[in-house]
């Protein structure tokens, strides 16, 4: 029997169980199979976050503060639904930015610090966002 696995290049944390957030974000179409496990997103906007989800936290020149991890984790969950055209990224990426931001300010975050994540997440990070730059990663079986 084959044993097959994929390699994680990307990722720090692993949800250790289901996290739900209300937004007001509303699909485009339903949630892909694929994701149906670690993510889903109601047309009324509740966002799930499934076990095991995996995720990279907070991006960029920062530092991994509690602070900011329920933020980067639901930034993260919004930027893939876009990434995966389940979230117009054109018209959603904004808001999941201000989210991101909301929730670091109800964690504790200083306003400076929410401001400065926010101000930088708006210059640098739309091509993150954009449909197809999610890549598949080779499953590996051996023997």
């Amino acid at each position: 029997m084959q044993a097959c696995y994929r390699e994680l290049h990307r990722y720090k944390y692993q949800l250790v169980k289901e996290y739900t957030i209300q937004t007001d974000l509303k699909p485009v179409k339903s949630i892909k199979r694929k994701l149906a496990r670690f993510l889903s997103l109601s047309p009324e906007g509740v966002l799930s976050i499934g076990e095991h989800y995996a995720w990279d936290g907070p991006s960029g020149p920062t530092i991994d503060t509690k602070d900011f991890m329920r933020g980067s984790l639901v930034h993260d969950a919004l930027y893939q639904l876009m990434r995966e055209s389940i979230l117009d990224h054109k018209r959603h990426r904004k808001r999941a930015d201000e989210i991101l931001r909301e929730i670091c300010r109800q964690d504790g975050m200083c306003a400076v610090r929410a401001w400065y994540v926010y101000h930088a997440l708006r210059l640098f990070a739309g091509s993150c966002a954009r449909p197809g730059k999610e890549k598949e990663t080779d499953i590996i079986c051996v023997p």
